[in-house]
């Protein structure tokens, strides 16, 4: 996938999941939660777009296992949350298939760059 397209993804979910969380009830359960996948889906996107510059390969996969790590993380966050009925599944729908769609890439991405750095030496 383009770099440019997937860091403009990772933003777009980011910023999906800023504005899900100002529909959240502000009981302390939900508001932690909230706070985790606010959390988890910035640092995301922030850590691919550090990946980009990366010095190195292993620098690279560093990040991109960082933005994989998180991105697992909102996605048993928004389970935890459909579950204890925080959202509805109108509410999560989109960002749910989202956020697998992204793990499932960041898991590629790291796959190959791990191949590709194993085939380089």
């Amino acid at each position: 996938m383009n770099p440019e397209i997937l860091e403009n993804r990772l933003i777009d979910f980011a910023v999906s999941i800023v504005e899900l969380e100002k529909e959240l009830r502000k009981t302390y359960a939900v508001q932690y939660l909230s706070n985790q996948l606010t959390r988890a889906s910035i640092s995301a996107a922030l850590n691919y777009g550090e990946a980009q510059p990366a010095e190195s390969k292993r620098d690279f996969i560093y990040k991109v296992k960082i933005s994989l790590k998180e991105s697992k993380e909102v996605s048993v966050g928004l389970k935890i949350c459909f579950k204890a009925k925080c959202l509805n599944e109108h509410q999560t729908a989109f960002i749910f298939q989202e956020s697998k769609e992204l793990v499932s890439i960041f898991a590629k991405a790291v796959s190959t760059a791990k191949r590709s750095q194993t085939n380089n030496k």
